[in-house]
């Protein structure tokens, strides 16, 4: 069960900290990432040499709606860049990342630690699978015990010899539908939960029936729904019914795709069409789950794992929020309680192990 002296406390790649020392948290950010597994060759052979060439000042309009068809737009390697970027949450006012890269898509216990150290910023780093894509060839030969004391090691002990320790279980990555190696991992997972006191972050298929179907999976696994953070629920559910349904579970919702707008690609998307609301949209969504009184499962994030989304590139950057969102959560009627419920209460209820 949960060690006594996380209980309560938050791990950074740096070690254990007091939650009340998280302040203004990111829960759902990429600082480093290779997300490869994720590209789509463009099927136009006119823009098939768009998908190799270096994110710059002439593609990015191209790339506003073909973000996965870019191979270098899909790799956050550089360590400085992401310090600069990370900087920039800094000084608008920010604390805290969450970085949810995981197995399969270039996880970094050291390199999140120098950033850490670097910037002054408290990271917590995440464990697991990611989805099937990206998975090693020998996830399939593992049992769900071994994937279950994996998580655990990397809780309790570290990632491999880096002795750098996971401060949560996740973003733990699920495809529409849910393949069997990912089935395992969400069990797994679930049952990491329990054992450790870490929350579990997941991400669900594309597809409106998703988050309901990974419910059911982790629910009859033994998972604490209360300390479930379902992920992108602005590019799940696209109606006001389905995102009452899910926050009646118990479990956290996050709007974590701040900054961009428009609809996924067809190739993802073929048998639900989804759209990506903009920012005011999200704003307004918020207020509805809060009237429904649910502000308490509350989180915001960017999501950023695309150059195209950085500071250094045109993209909003992690900064965005505080510098514009909040703002306008304030002109549409959000005091500041609830600003900072959202902002810190409750990345530090959810964060801080039980």
């Amino acid at each position: 069960m949960a060690n006594s002296s996380r209980v309560g406390n938050v791990q950074t790649v740096l070690g254990l900290i007091c939650g009340d020392e998280l302040g203004t948290t990111l829960p759902h950010e990429h600082l480093l990432v290779d997300l490869s597994c994720a590209f789509a060759l463009p099927a136009a052979a006119s823009q098939r040499g768009r998908a190799y060439e270096p994110v710059g000042i002439e593609n990015l309009g191209w790339l506003r709606y073909h973000s996965f068809e870019n191979l270098d737009n899909l790799r956050l390697l550089d360590e400085r860049e992401a310090i600069d970027e990370a900087l920039l949450f800094k000084m608008a006012g920010g604390n805290s990342i969450v970085d949810c890269t995981i197995n399969g898509v270039g996880r970094d216990p050291e390199g999140l630690a120098r950033i850490a150290r670097s910037t002054g910023l408290n990271i917590i780093m995440g464990s697991g699978y990611y989805t099937a894509p990206s998975h090693p060839p020998e996830l399939a030969a593992k049992s769900e015990d071994e994937v279950f004391a994996e998580i655990v090691r990397d809780i309790e002990i570290g990632v491999g010899d880096s002795g750098v320790k996971a401060g949560i279980v996740g973003e733990i990555g699920c495809s529409w539908p849910l393949e069997d190696n990912e089935r395992k991992v969400l069990r797994a997972a679930a049952r990491a939960q329990q054992h450790t006191g870490a929350c579990l972050s997941i991400h669900p298929g594309r597809n409106r029936a998703a988050p309901f179907e990974i419910v059911d999976i982790i629910s009859a696994a033994g998972a604490d729904l209360s300390r479930v953070i379902m992920c992108h629920i602005d590019v799940r559910l696209r109606t006001p019914e389905e995102r009452l349904r899910l926050a009646r579970t118990g479990c956290y919702l996050e709007y974590d795709v701040f900054g961009w707008e428009g609809h996924f690609p067809s190739y993802w998307t073929a048998d639900d069409y989804m759209d990506i609301p903009n920012d005011t949209q999200r704003i307004y969504e918020i207020l509805a789950l809060m009237e429904a009184g649910h502000l308490e499962q509350i989180l915001v994030s960017h999501d950023i794992c695309r150059k195209s989304t950085r500071v250094r590139y045109g993209g909003w950057g992690f900064p965005h929020i505080l510098n514009y969102v909040v703002p306008m959560m304030r002109q549409r009627g959000f005091d500041q309680e609830q600003i900072d419920t959202i902002l810190i209460e409750n990345p530090k209820r959810i964060l801080g192990f039980a």
